[in-house]
């Protein structure tokens, strides 16, 4: 391949990532401190990205206790094992991993609740990370769906 400068008979290309599943989508995520809406709400911090049925994760603190809510977009709408139950493990096993988490257990299907004195943005990009690691297995069963 030649390299140029661009110019305008040869404007610079826009850099897509490309997954194994061979679907083009922009690279657009970035986990935030968010200001919290609710008062019983102490900290909250969420994973923005182009792909928010797919890829969103967020965590709340709750002012009373040492516990935080995670959820996770995706699962409302994997239903089927063995993707549901290898996520299911995935995230627990990814919370659990983080420094000062001292529990893990599920809230509802989307939500799991984490114990402990632990970084909200720890646990954002721990779960974001297997979210990401089974994007192209849930990406093609939302498609399916």
């Amino acid at each position: 391949m030649i390299s140029r400068p661009p110019s305008p008979a040869h404007p610079p290309q826009v850099v897509l990532c490309r997954t194994r599943a061979a679907s083009l989508h922009p690279v657009k995520d970035d986990v935030q401190q968010l200001k919290p809406l609710d008062s019983a709400i102490a900290e909250e911090w969420a994973r923005k990205t182009g792909e928010p049925d797919l890829r969103a994760v967020s965590a709340s603190k709750l002012r009373q206790g040492p516990w935080w809510s995670v959820g996770v977009a995706v699962m409302e709408f994997i239903r089927t094992d063995p993707l549901e139950s290898e996520l299911r493990d995935g995230i627990a096993a990814a919370l659990t991993a983080v420094p000062g988490v001292t529990g893990v257990g599920e809230e509802d299907r989307e939500v799991w609740s984490v114990t402990g004195d632990a970084s909200g943005k720890a646990l954002v990009e721990a779960v974001a990370q297997v979210v990401d690691d089974f994007a192209d297995r849930t990406r093609d069963a939302l498609r399916r769906a």
